[in-house]
């Protein structure tokens, strides 16, 4: 009993270990994955008080109090709502038992650890998180070039010489064009699902 609290006290039950493919069956976490629409599980690192199961639209994350205790809170990322940022992968040194990775999602950071034995595997996961991360970057960008667009656009056809008895027939036309360019802009530019990055990364 006393070892126990002491592993925890010291942080060394939160050593975590990342769980094999043929196992995501048998997670916590599997059950909140909304394999009804296509979600998948790509990653899981398991320790004694929490579960991190990345999948390719989000992270699950089934937070632990402590490794005494069974009560958890389940938190959902989706990674196109929560930015991935400061990905950092810290190696051992000669005398560590654990390797860790750390990042921001969204305001949430998260600092991992993981057995030393499992750092090709966490390797995988941090490429991952990379490429995700420079992804929606790149996205954000084009999504915001074209708001510019069409925002130059309106503005030019507000300086036209415009008569009165076509500005309502106009303003509707503008309307669903402009409305048209959004929906369209942002079905190309917000991406939701990132399985191509973890089949592309993720060496199971």
């Amino acid at each position: 009993m006393f070892k126990k609290i002491a592993s925890d006290a010291l942080g060394l039950s939160d050593v975590g270990t990342v769980v094999k493919p043929e196992d995501y069956d048998k997670v916590d976490a599997d059950d909140y994955v909304m394999h009804e629409d296509n979600e998948k599980i790509y990653f899981v690192i398991k320790s004694k008080a929490d579960e991190y199961c990345f999948t390719n639209r989000a992270l699950i994350h089934l937070d632990g109090e402590s490794a005494m205790s069974s009560k958890r809170v389940l938190k959902r990322y989706d990674y196109y709502k929560n930015k991935i940022s400061n990905v950092f992968l810290e190696t051992a040194g000669t005398v560590d038992m654990d390797v860790e990775i750390k990042f921001h999602l969204g305001n949430a950071q998260f600092d991992i650890d993981v057995h030393k034995k499992q750092i090709e595997d966490l390797k995988d996961l941090y490429k991952s998180l990379i490429k995700i991360a420079e992804l929606i970057d790149e996205k954000e960008e084009y999504h915001n070039f074209s708001k510019k667009s069409l925002e130059l656009a309106s503005s030019t056809i507000n300086r036209s010489d415009n008569r009165e008895s076509q500005l309502h027939e106009e303003f509707k036309q503008i309307n669903q064009i402009a409305f048209s360019w959004m929906k369209n802009a942002k079905e190309q530019y917000i991406v939701k699902d990132f399985g191509h990055v973890f089949e592309k990364y993720i060496n199971n």
